[in-house]
């Protein structure tokens, strides 16, 4: 099993969500989390003063899945969340070794 994480805009879960939905994955996690990268905040104006914003909003996503599909989440979202423009995001994937559903003590890809 992998861990799948992606770093996306947050105006681009909506789409990624559906896409995930359409090649079969049931169920995510969301998070809104706050960070930079290369694009190392920016300078907003409010009330006419200046200030630096510098963690910008994003998406996290977590997503557990058996191997055999983890490329395929991983293209869904790499293709779905792309903007082309600076601070589209990242994704990591990681093993995982286990898995338990805690209501029903199905362990591994049953769990899933």
């Amino acid at each position: 099993m992998k861990k799948v994480e992606a770093i996306i805009k947050p105006f681009k879960l909506d789409e990624v969500k559906e896409a995930l939905s359409e090649i079969g994955i049931q169920g995510l996690t969301v998070s809104e989390v706050k960070g930079f990268g290369r694009q190392k905040g920016h300078t907003e104006l409010y009330r006419g003063a200046e200030y630096v914003v510098d963690f910008i909003p994003k998406i996290k996503l977590e997503i557990i899945v058996s191997d055999d599909i983890a490329a395929q989440v991983v293209e869904q979202i790499a293709t779905t969340a792309k903007t082309e423009r600076i601070g589209d995001g990242k994704i990591f994937v990681t093993p995982v070794e286990d898995v338990l559903r805690i209501r029903t003590g199905e362990r591994g890809d049953k769990a899933l």
